[in-house]
């Protein structure tokens, strides 16, 4: 698997939590889930003012 720049991790696998349809879709939300959680846990001692930092927060929440 190629480097993914991390902070485009959490947000392409909502993108596809989001488009999939059918029997990937549950699958794609755990995968989704489960990469904010990773990138939270990353960023949990960041400042809570970061852009970056929110909008993972935002779509963690969308998300569960």
């Amino acid at each position: 698997m190629a480097p993914q720049n991390i902070s485009s991790l959490p947000r392409a696998n909502a993108l596809q939590a989001r488009a999939s349809r059918g029997v990937d879709a549950p699958a794609a939300r755990v995968r989704a889930l489960a990469a904010y959680q990773d990138f939270l846990a990353l960023w949990k001692d960041a400042d809570p003012d970061i852009p970056i930092l929110n909008e993972a927060k935002a779509e963690y929440g969308k998300l569960q």
